[in-house]
């Protein structure tokens, strides 16, 4: 961890709720309003989340998994998300949604108009913005437990260990 935690404070609680009092709190209630607002299917939305996860090496985000009224997506989902280009596990939706999710963290200069064709052949207007604050979500947060190293602060039991 490259930030100082007081003894006795969670890493996590402290640097998203303390540290920066006012922006910390704000931020946390937006990344959590992703997961509570979404309208998006899950399995579309874990490709996307999953792929971004990937991205940054946050292992906290590559070990979470969403839940939605009591459904999560399968154990080996990631390594359909790792291989979006030729799984055969995912439907068009699924698969664009992970390819958006690279080409946005990666070169999001090159979303063309070929790209957005096909993403409104299987998305509405309200569906592409939604799933791009996701995106811009799970970037800035994901990339930002990372770097500062609290992704090893709230690890779960499968990477423990891992950084």
């Amino acid at each position: 961890m490259f930030i100082d935690i007081p003894e006795g404070k969670d890493p996590i609680l402290y640097v998203w709720g303390e540290l920066v009092p006012g922006i910390g709190p704000a931020a946390s209630a937006f990344a959590m309003s992703i997961y509570e607002h979404s309208t998006l299917g899950l399995r579309e939305f874990e490709a996307a989340r999953l792929r971004i996860a990937q991205i940054n090496g946050c292992l906290f985000c590559q070990d979470w998994r969403t839940e939605r009224d009591g459904a999560k997506v399968e154990e080996t989902f990631d390594e359909a998300v790792a291989q979006w280009r030729t799984t055969r596990d995912f439907d068009d939706r699924t698969r664009l949604a992970a390819e958006y999710a690279e080409r946005f963290a990666l070169d999001h200069h090159g979303l063309d108009d070929g790209f957005w064709q096909r993403m409104r052949t299987y998305y509405s207007d309200r569906e592409i913005a939604e799933l791009s604050m996701c995106l811009g979500s799970w970037i800035s947060f994901g990339r930002l437990n990372r770097v500062l190293g609290l992704d090893t602060a709230c690890v779960l039991p499968s990477h423990a260990g891992r950084s």
